[in-house]
């Protein structure tokens, strides 16, 4: 395992709001990590919210089995659903059904990067609107939040479906929260941050959703596929990147901005949430040095 960037020892330390952060950010994992909880443990504090993908292919019953798993290692398990995969209600009632007794008090429902649905949920708010969630005992729902839009849906769109979900959600009772996708420049996001308290999404919870050490050319790939945008562009225009193409992505920079942000004015967002792309217990190691200044 490649170790991450470690910054030189002349750097400044992490702040006690950069500590904070750290501490509280939620992780995401694939269900080819679950070989790797049991060393996380001793990394993650228990109770740490651990999202859990959903991989091209992937059967509902090994999402059943890692949300499982994550809760027996200590932690809280959100699983992805994506909802263009659910082919009917009754799936959706298996789905949520299952989830619920692995011990599972939240979802992130997403609509998934699928051309057509598979039943009648063609976006999330088609499963909000069914009342399901709360049916089965869920008061807590995760939502995806796109500062930098999305590559196949224009952006007039995602605002749109981004406050009708947050609305839904409060009618519902559910406490929400949008996990951003992840970016490289923090004033796109802030700047959406601001934008979504002005239009009206005061109680839904705000995670800037950031990528822990990786690769350049694995987050290249990643953020082409994802839609990240004016962030990405400032990353790779950056003289310095150039020289990182074969090393690691350091994020130091960017949560510094961040925690700022954040002292500054804390009702703006609400936390951090991290991107393994694969490196899960390298980014665990990771946060967890930071977590640990005093």
């Amino acid at each position: 395992m490649q170790e991450p960037q470690r910054a030189s020892s002349s750097a400044p330390g992490p702040t006690k709001t950069l500590v904070q952060l750290a501490r509280t950010a939620s992780i995401e994992l694939n269900v080819q990590d679950l070989k790797y909880l049991d060393a996380s443990r001793r990394l993650l504090p228990p109770g740490k919210r651990v999202y859990i993908s959903h991989l091209p292919k992937q059967r509902w019953e090994d999402t059943w089995l890692a949300c499982r798993e994550v809760r027996a290692a200590g932690f809280d398990p959100i699983p992805h659903v994506p909802t263009r995969l659910i082919e009917c209600e009754a799936a959706l009632d298996r789905t949520l059904e299952a989830v619920a007794e692995a011990g599972v008090q939240e979802v992130l429902l997403i609509s998934g990067d699928y051309p057509r649905p598979t039943g009648p949920y063609s976006v999330v708010a088609d499963v909000l609107r069914t009342g399901k969630l709360n049916q089965h005992g869920l008061a807590r729902v995760s939502l995806a939040g796109h500062p930098e839009g999305h590559p196949t849906v224009a952006l007039e769109e995602i605002r749109r479906a981004e406050l009708e979900k947050a609305l839904l959600a409060e009618q519902l009772g559910l406490e929400a929260t949008f996990v951003t996708q992840f970016f490289f420049e923090a004033d796109p996001f802030l700047q959406w941050a601001s934008e979504c308290r002005a239009r009206g999404m005061r109680k839904a919870r705000l995670i800037a959703g950031l990528s822990g050490p990786a690769g350049i050319t694995t987050l290249l790939k990643f953020a082409r596929r994802c839609g990240v945008g004016r962030s990405i562009r400032a990353l790779v225009a950056r003289p310095s990147a150039v020289t990182q193409l074969l090393g690691d992505y350091d994020p130091d920079l960017l949560l510094r901005e961040l925690a700022a942000a954040y002292q500054s004015n804390s009702s703006t967002f609400d936390g951090l949430h991290f991107f393994c792309f694969g490196g899960y217990l390298q980014t665990c190691e990771w946060l967890s040095t930071i977590a640990a200044e005093r």
